[in-house]
């Protein structure tokens, strides 16, 4: 029995989970407060599971943010991305299922039947910003609720944190009643080393657009942090050479952008000065090599 006046803590995992381009990454860095996953228009631009912690006095939910499912392209890269899913589903306490209203949902989606096994799923209707018809918004909610039984269907706006909150209450309670995972300062299990190299690969997609293939690595090479200045040298691995000469544009000023764009990044990150090296290196079928997957911890 809980004393008197006895807080009672409630922490666990929430397995953020659904199809590319949901607003995923967008979503867990607007319930953390600050930006530990990368985000892209483009699909597949996560490729781990990116823990975030939100802690308050008597909760601490930790945010684990998959891949987006996809059966098109079957890689060594795929493949680990698609068990990184299957392993944040098996270790959550809560699924939550993001779905872009603007975007149709499909019952024979393999995801789906996933989620039917979800001891605890709670659905947020996600972009609910870009739709005018609120009562087309109501019959989507109450189709998914007599569809899929969740414990709560919330309509939010990831980008301009809309009913955040109430997301939040509706996860809470969710979560089973035992002591804070991690201490209540982190905000992420993610290293900086690992955080640079997210931020550098955010920056290949949104400065070289649908020129860069999906098939790009960044692979932190040395990584010196001190007071004054943190050093980091980083390899952009590519397929092949023509794909090296996109990165790195006429006059090297393409990779000179990417690595200028990275860099205030990651002094945000650090909060100091960085010298931040870039180079483009030939690896073909990278995404197939266990050991190349193995160091860039994509296994």
């Amino acid at each position: 029995m809980t004393a008197p006046f006895e807080t009672v803590h409630r922490s666990g995992y929430v397995a953020i989970v659904g199809r590319p381009n949901a607003g995923k990454s967008t979503l867990l860095n607007a319930l953390i407060g600050q930006k530990i996953s990368i985000t892209s228009r483009r699909p597949q631009t996560t490729r781990q599971n990116i823990a975030g912690i939100l802690t308050s006095l008597d909760a601490q939910l930790v945010f684990l943010d998959t891949p987006g499912f996809q059966t098109q392209y079957r890689t060594g890269l795929t493949k680990a991305m698609d068990r990184g899913i299957k392993n944040a589903l098996s270790e959550a306490h809560v699924v939550l299922w993001l779905i872009d209203v603007t975007a149709n949902v499909h019952k024979d989606d393999e995801l789906f039947a996933r989620l039917k096994d979800a001891a605890a799923l709670v659905i947020a209707i996600n972009k609910i910003d870009r739709i005018d018809n609120k009562n087309k918004l109501l019959e989507h909610i109450q189709a998914l609720d007599a569809e899929y039984h969740p414990k709560a269907v919330v309509p939010i706006s990831a980008q301009n944190r809309l009913q955040l909150d109430t997301l939040i209450e509706a996860l809470t309670p969710l979560l089973p009643r035992q002591e804070f995972l991690y201490p209540e300062d982190n905000v992420t299990t993610a290293s900086v080393r690992g955080l640079a190299a997210e931020m550098i690969r955010e920056k290949l997609f949104r400065q070289l657009g649908q020129e860069l293939p999906y098939s790009t690595a960044v692979e932190i090479e040395t990584f010196e942090e001190k007071p004054a200045l943190t050093r980091i040298r980083a390899v952009i691995l590519v397929d092949k050479p023509g794909q090296k000469a996109i990165v790195i544009g006429k006059g090297g000023e393409k990779l000179k952008e990417i690595g200028t764009a990275a860099r205030l990044d990651i002094e945000k990150l650090v909060g100091g000065k960085v010298f931040l090296e870039l180079w483009v290196k030939v690896k073909q079928s990278w995404a197939d090599d266990r050991r190349t997957l193995d160091r860039l911890g994509l296994s």
